[in-house]
């Protein structure tokens, strides 16, 4: 979809065609003398259309307005949050025609955040999976114009937000794809494409090369699948080379069947959303390649399949990581962490600025914080207020989690130098504490996405969370407000 922004007054919105035109009307909307102001007075006035945010009004080939379907709906204070919510409620009550032209309209003056706020939603709320379909039933807004009185001051916002929705909608489709037509192999051929982008670059590590390094966690996992391992690492060089980089390291477990410990069968299909950890790496530098900011990034995706077969890694055994510590895998579902401890491992070559790991890590981080917040796990308090403000103020939010060293006596062993799993208590802690032990020679954070990466149900399909934090909190480190 193409997004534009245009400064506009209510009489330009009015004259301008489209299929569909959304006027957002917050609370403190003065109305002027032309035709669609004033039916928006006389709608406030009959009490159809309050200060509720979400409160809409539907005309039909109004007079007012040079578009078939006229939504005038109630954002309330305008704010963000209200935004988010009228659009996708507006949208939604008129899906079946929304047609090829979208306009949406601010009635007053509008503020940066709710603009982001309407451009996500608007992406959102018309999303249409099609890979894999006989039949696919594309997005049909092709064009949205979104107008303003003041669209000359929402530039940057616009710009970042139209970035973020192309990260997101790629991490939405490979989290989405069925995990025969995303296995390691095509994620490989997916950073290559990212390559061919302004200022990213792309390496792709086989077996050889991996077992060379001395990944043998990350190779344990692995071995029961027939799949090869790739190990990825994408770079996005807008910067000088002596600028240290962010490293972002995505779990890239294209299934995860358990493996020996094998996971129930209902809603096992759902675990080929365990590499969205690393589809929101791909995500995020989709959008860098677009907003090209004055930053250094490294993206690291230890992708694989967690399956059984003769030579899968087995309950008890004890496999050498590529930092020489030694691990016993107690429970071999517990092998995101395996995969992730090499590549954060890896990471220390760059002399990073920071490490963020982002994984689909944890049963009991949804049980923790359900599907509102993904959990934030920081060794250092700058990242994790940094982290936790990114995600405030994109909407993808977090919520800090504790490190206490006393978490990690559950993970002592007599049989090797750590296990791989705790007990069943603080589960989400335990395996932030577990990663931890492989990135002390950084500053490092840990998102487990277990609960925010997906929605299960009659909307199941993946959300493309968090690379909406990790946008924001990129550019921030670059000084781009």
């Amino acid at each position: 979809m193409n997004f534009e922004l245009k400064p506009l007054t209510l009489v330009g919105v009015a004259n301008e065609k489209c299929d569909v035109l959304v006027l957002l009307v917050q609370q403190d909307f003065k109305p002027g003398k032309d035709d669609l102001s004033l039916l928006v007075a006389q709608a406030v006035k009959a009490g159809d259309l309050g200060a509720n945010s979400g409160q809409m009004v539907s005309l039909y080939r109004a007079s007012q307005a040079n578009a078939p379907r006229l939504l005038l709906v109630g954002v309330g204070d305008g704010k963000a949050k209200q935004v988010r919510t009228a659009v996708v409620s507006a949208l939604g009550s008129v899906k079946a025609s929304l047609g090829k032209k979208l306009v949406l309209a601010f009635a007053s003056a509008a503020q940066e955040d709710a603009v982001r706020a309407a451009v996500l939603a608007v992406a959102d709320a018309t999303y249409s999976y099609t890979h894999a379909k006989s039949k696919p039933e594309p997005r049909t807004v092709q064009r949205c114009l979104l107008a303003a009185s003041n669209a000359s001051e929402l530039s940057a916002s616009f710009d970042r937000a139209v970035a973020t929705v192309l990260g997101i909608e790629l991490a939405k489709e490979w989290a989405n794809r069925p995990a025969n037509h995303a296995t390691p192999t095509h994620l490989g051929l997916a950073a290559q494409a990212l390559a061919k982008m302004p200022k990213v670059s792309c390496e792709l590590l086989g077996p050889k090369e991996v077992a060379k390094l001395g990944m043998g966690s990350f190779m344990a996992v692995a071995q029961g699948s027939d799949e090869p391992l790739r190990f990825i690492v994408l770079r996005y060089s807008g910067a000088a080379k002596t600028k240290a980089p962010t490293v972002l390291v995505g779990k890239g477990i294209t299934f995860d069947s358990g493996g020996i410990s094998i996971k129930p069968a209902a809603e096992m299909d759902e675990m080929k959303f365990d590499m969205s950890g690393a589809a929101s790496v791909l995500g995020v530098f989709r959008s860098l390649a677009h907003l090209q900011p004055a930053i250094n990034v490294v993206g690291l995706i230890p992708a694989c399949e967690n399956l059984i077969n003769g030579r899968a890694v087995k309950p008890g055994d004890v496999v050498t990581s590529m930092s020489g510590q030694t691990i016993e895998i107690l429970n071999t579902d517990a092998e995101g962490r395996l995969v992730l401890c090499d590549a954060l491992s890896y990471a220390e070559r760059f002399k990073p600025a920071a490490v963020v790991d982002i994984a689909t890590l944890t049963g009991a981080c949804v049980v923790a914080l359900g599907s509102v917040r993904s959990g934030l796990f920081a060794s250092n308090d700058m990242l994790g207020n940094a982290l936790m403000s990114a995600g405030e103020r994109s909407a993808d939010l977090a919520w800090r989690m504790p490190l206490d060293d006393d978490y990690a006596e559950g993970l002592k062993t007599n049989f090797a130098d750590v296990a791989n799993v705790a007990g069943r208590m603080g589960g989400a802690i335990t395996a932030a504490k577990f990663l931890q032990r492989f990135a002390s020679k950084y500053p490092w954070a840990h998102l487990d996405i277990a609960g925010t990466a997906w929605k299960s149900g009659a909307a199941k399909g993946a959300t493309g969370r968090p690379v909406g934090l990790l946008v924001e909190y990129l550019m921030d480190q670059a000084g781009t407000k």
